[in-house]
């Protein structure tokens, strides 16, 4: 672990020992995660390349006897209690951030995994609304302590699972497997080619030395939770397609189809149809560059994917597209994307790095002389996915 994750390690568990008074048993970590390419594909059945990112939630626990889970968030300085076995959760009355640690338990108990109860305190790193997957970050953290405290002895795959189950229907986000796949089975120097209709996973090896990820923050925050988010309206307008066309998904939709999709849509859901069909194609063509090392057909295909989300899903602000404008214009830029579900959030830039300082302040300037504020510009390393942590001490 770096030294700050030991420091916010060190910090958690003294937090734990005062609001619990007791010591904690047991300790994971999850990371967060970059979507490199495969925007709004998941929940269609197509391809992504997400990486687990050096941006994680940490979560310390000591079991009870009682069934009743105790949790304590330290960014909110918040704890929330309720009893496992009376607990019941609907997508309407998930409006509270400890509403993903009840679906959670109630997607274990649903498997047959009855907790007898927790203590849990935790910690993040991993921004919120910020498109890097704060929420996956802590389902699957939580879903691996539960695990590891109850002696359930989980696979990633099937914790990944949990998570996903808990924010796409417990909490009714109909969000597809992206994130949480990649929180707990990313590899570090690696992205993730997930087929989220297979499930197949095929890991995709980042150049060694050749890039640097660097993300810019809009300073936007939008969620997915929200009844009307322009989240949920994609999702829906999806499904209204595939009415429409007869189809079962649009991951078996091609470009050679898209003159029929015309003639048999509205052009805002033809548009969407075009994203979607062509972000596939999209990640095909940015895993081929990356096992090349064509770094500038992998920034085409960046610039490309960014242009799509803009005109044709619709998920873009200007202040994203700002963003992606001051870093490209950079010499070094391979190219540059929102990143996450849009709406807000966050822009990937994929860079040269031996110019990544000098990106990173040309962005911040002309960004803080545009809008009058300066955006944090986070360099982003890989990481392994979700695992227990040494408690330390």
């Amino acid at each position: 672990m770096k030294v700050d994750a030991l420091v916010a390690l060190a910090r958690l568990r003294r937090s734990f020992e005062d609001r619990f008074a007791r010591l904690p048993e047991f300790a994971v970590r999850a990371p967060g995660r970059l979507n490199l390419i495969g925007e709004h594909t998941d929940y269609n059945d197509g391809l992504v390349l997400p990486c687990a990112i050096d941006r994680e939630t940490i979560v310390v626990a000591a079991p009870r006897s009682d069934g009743v889970v105790r949790v304590f968030s330290e960014n909110r300085a918040e704890e929330c209690s309720f009893e496992a076995p009376r607990l019941s959760l609907s997508p309407s009355s998930a409006t509270h951030w400890s509403d993903y640690v009840r679906a959670v338990v109630l997607v274990l108990a649903a498997a047959g995994h009855e907790t007898r109860g927790l203590d849990l305190a935790l910690s993040s790193s991993v921004p919120v609304g910020a498109g890097l997957s704060s929420s996956a970050a802590l389902t699957v953290s939580v879903a691996t302590i539960f695990s590891l405290a109850e002696g359930w002895e989980l696979p990633a795959r099937e914790r990944a699972e949990v998570a996903h189950r808990a924010e796409s229907e417990y909490l009714g986000i109909g969000s597809g497997i992206l994130d949480q796949f990649a929180s707990a089975l990313g590899e570090r120097d690696r992205a993730l080619a997930i087929d989220c209709r297979s499930r197949e996973v095929r890991p995709i090896a980042m150049p060694p030395g050749a890039t640097r990820l660097l993300v810019s923050d809009s300073g936007i925050r939008r969620s997915h939770v929200e009844a009307d988010s322009g989240y949920r309206m994609r999702v829906s307008e999806c499904r209204e397609i595939l009415e429409i066309i007869g189809a079962e998904s649009l991951r078996d939709c091609t470009t050679d189809d898209l003159p029929r999709l015309q003639s048999l849509l509205e052009p805002a859901l033809f548009r969407r149809a075009r994203h979607v069909i062509s972000e596939n194609e999209r990640v095909v063509g940015f895993c081929d560059a990356m096992e090349s090392s064509d770094l500038a057909a992998a920034g085409a295909i960046i610039r490309a994917g960014h242009h799509s989300l803009r005109d044709d899903y619709d998920v873009s602000i200007p202040e994203l597209d700002v963003l992606c404008e001051l870093a490209d214009a950079q010499p070094g830029v391979y190219g540059s994307r929102l990143t996450g579900a849009g709406f807000g959030g966050c822009a990937l830039h994929l860079v040269d790095p031996a110019r990544a300082e000098d990106v990173a302040d040309a962005v911040a300037d002309g960004f803080e002389q545009r809008y009058g504020r300066r955006p944090p510009v986070l360099s982003i390393e890989t990481a392994d996915g979700a695992c227990e942590i040494d408690l330390g001490g």
